[in-house]
C-alpha cells in the first residue's frame, strides 16, 4: 500500500472533512506562525475527564475555517437514512452502538453457563426479586398448605427458581429464532421482573421481526399448557398440584403481558412489524408502536391496581396477597419500565437512521508523511504547513508503517521536540486500525469498537491514504448525532 503523497510533499495526504491544524488556534489570515504551539493545546486534554472509550475530548476550534487547497472530495455512498432501528424488543434488546464502549458479557451479572455458545447471566437484582416472589407465594400457601408449616417458604423459593427457568426458556425462544436468521447474540440476562436477549443487529424483515417476537410468548403459552396437564395428573390440594397451578398461571400472564401492543414488549415489537409491512417503513412502525407503549404503560399505572380490587378480592386483599399499597407500587414499576422502554425505542431508532450520515471520509483529518527519523519540530512544521492535523510514519518508499499517536506529542516538551524523532511516539499499524474509506454508519462504529484504537490509517480501495481518523471525532459526531443535531461533523 502506497501513500498518496511523498515525503517531501508539502501538500500532505488530503480528506474530505477535515481541519486544518493551522486553524485550530489562530485565525486563517496568520499563515506563518511557529508550529510548535501547533499541538500545545492537547497538553490540555490530560487535564479534561475521559470519554466512554478512555479517550480525552478536544477543544472545539474557535478560529473560522480557512479555504481548503485542496479538491473537494464527495462521499462515496448514499448519505440519506437506512430504514434500520435499534429498538429494545419486548424481552430482545439491542445495545446502541458505541466508539470502543464494549460490552463481552462483564457487568451483566454472575454468568451461568452458556446455552448455544450464549452467555446466560443473572442480574442481581433477581436475587431480590427471588426473595420478594417466595415471602408473597409463602404466604398463599400458608392459608393453601397450612399442614406443611415452614416449608412452605422452601416451596415458594423452588416456585421462584421454577419461574424464572420458565423466563429463560422464554428468552431462549428468542436467541434460537434469532440465531435461526443469522443474528448474532451477544447475552441473556435474567433481571428484575424478566429477562432480556441482547441481539446485536436488526431483523431485516418485518416478516422475520413478528417471528422473532412471537416465539418468546409462544414458547410461554406452551409453558402454560405443560403445566395445566401437570394439574390434571396431580392432586389438588398438594405441593406438586399447587406449584403447577402457580406455574401454568405465572406463565400464561408472563405471554399475556408480552403479548400487550406496545414496546419494549414483544407484541410491541409484532405491532412495529405490521405497521413496518403496511408502510414500508420501520421507522413509522418504531413510532407507533412506541407510543403505544407509552398508552400502555399509563393503562397499566391506572388499571392494574384497579383490577385487582374488581376481580374477585376482597378489601384486604390484592394481587400480592399484602395490600393495596403494594400492587400500587408494583404497577408504578411495571409503568416506568414500559415507558421508559418505550422511549428508549424510540431514541435508539431515531439514532439509528443518522448514523448512516457518519462516515469515515466526512471524519477524516488530513495527515502528512514523515520519515522515522524526522525531528517533531520539523514534522509539526510541515503539517501546519500543508493545514493537516496527523502525522503518519512512513518508509522510504511511502509505504505506511505508524501512526504518531496525539496524546505523545502533547506529552514532549516543546524544548525537547527538535531532537525528538517522531518515530518513537508512533503507534505500529495493525490490520484493525486501517479504515476502508467507504465505511459509514453502524458498520463504521463496529469496526472502531472491534479493533480500539486513538486514531485510525483511512485507506481508500485503490490503496491509497486518505488521511487519519481519531477516536475523539468519532465520539463527537456520536454524540451530535445522539443529540439530533446531525449525523456527522468536521473534526476540529
Amino acid at each position: 500500500m502506497k501513500s498518496a503523497a511523498r515525503d517531501g510533499d508539502n501538500d500532505g495526504l488530503r480528506g474530505a472533512g477535515d481541519a486544518s491544524m493551522a486553524r485550530t488556534l489562530r485565525p486563517a489570515t496568520d499563515t506563518r506562525r511557529n508550529t510548535i504551539d501547533v499541538w500545545e493545546r492537547a497538553r490540555h486534554d490530560r487535564a479534561r475527564p475521559l470519554s466512554a472509550t478512555g479517550r480525552r475530548h478536544r477543544a472545539p476550534a474557535r478560529a473560522p475555517a480557512a479555504p481548503r487547497r485542496e479538491r473537494h472530495r464527495s462521499n462515496d455512498h448514499d448519505p440519506r437514512p437506512r430504514d434500520r432501528t435499534g429498538d429494545t424488543v419486548g424481552d430482545t434488546e439491542r445495545p446502541g452502538p458505541g466508539t470502543g464502549k464494549q460490552r463481552p458479557g462483564g457487568g451483566g451479572g454472575i454468568l451461568m453457563g452458556r446455552i448455544f455458545k450464549v452467555p446466560v447471566y443473572v442480574a442481581p437484582s433477581w436475587f431480590l426479586v427471588a426473595a420478594l416472589i417466595t415471602w408473597f407465594f409463602g404466604n398463599q400457601l400458608e392459608r393453601v398448605l397450612p399442614e406443611i408449616g415452614n416449608a412452605r417458604y422452601l416451596v415458594a423459593l423452588f416456585f421462584a427458581v421454577a419461574f424464572y427457568a420458565s423466563v429463560l426458556v422464554h428468552e431462549l425462544a428468542h436467541t434460537v429464532a434469532a440465531l435461526r436468521f443469522g443474528l448474532p447474540v451477544r447475552r441473556i440476562q435474567l433481571q428484575f421482573f424478566g429477562g432480556v436477549s441482547e441481539i446485536e443487529k436488526d431483523s431485516p424483515t418485518p416478516g422475520r421481526e413478528f417471528t422473532l417476537a412471537f416465539v418468546g410468548p409462544l414458547l410461554s403459552l406452551v409453558l402454560a399448557g405443560v403445566f395445566y396437564l401437570g394439574m390434571l395428573v396431580t392432586e389438588a390440594g398438594t405441593v406438586p398440584g399447587v406449584l403447577c397451578a402457580g406455574l401454568m398461571l405465572s406463565n400464561l400472564i408472563v405471554a399475556v403481558f408480552n403479548l400487550l401492543p406496545g414496546m419494549p414488549l414483544d407484541g410491541g415489537r409484532m405491532l412495529r412489524a405490521v405497521i413496518w409491512k403496511i408502510s414500508g417503513r420501520p421507522m413509522t412502525g418504531t413510532v407507533v408502536a412506541a407510543w403505544a407503549g407509552r398508552v400502555l404503560a399509563v393503562v397499566v399505572l391506572v388499571g392494574f391496581p384497579l383490577a385487582t380490587h374488581t376481580g374477585g378480592f376482597t378489601d384486604r386483599e390484592s394481587f400480592t396477597g399484602v395490600d393495596s399499597l403494594t400492587d400500587g407500587l408494583l404497577a408504578a414499576i411495571l409503568a416506568a419500565i414500559i415507558w421508559t422502554g418505550a422511549g428508549n425505542s424510540l431514541r435508539m431508532a431515531r439514532l439509528r437512521e443518522r448514523l448512516p450520515a457518519l462516515t469515515a471520509t466526512a471524519l477524516t483529518r488530513r495527515a502528512v508523511p514523515v520519515p522515522p527519523d524526522s525531528p517533531l519540530s520539523e514534522a509539526l512544521r510541515r503539517a501546519n504547513d500543508a493545514g493537516a492535523r496527523a502525522l503518519v510514519v512512513v518508509d522510504p518508499d511511502g509505504t505506511p508503517r505508524a501512526l504518531v499517536r496525539e496524546a505523545a506529542i502533547a506529552a514532549v516538551p516543546q524544548h525537547r521536540r527538535p531532537w525528538e524523532p517522531v518515530g518513537g511516539l508512533a503507534q505500529e499499524l495493525t490490520d484493525g486500525m486501517r479504515v476502508p474509506a467507504d465505511l459509514a454508519g453502524e458498520d463504521l462504529l463496529n469496526h472502531l469498537r472491534a479493533n480500539p484504537s486513538s486514531e485510525y490509517l483511512v485507506v481508500e480501495a485503490t490503496g491509497e491514504i486518505y488521511g487519519v481518523l481519531s477516536t475523539a471525532d468519532v465520539e463527537r459526531a456520536f454524540v451530535a448525532a445522539m443529540s439530533g443535531q446531525g449525523g456527522s461533523a468536521a473534526p476540529s
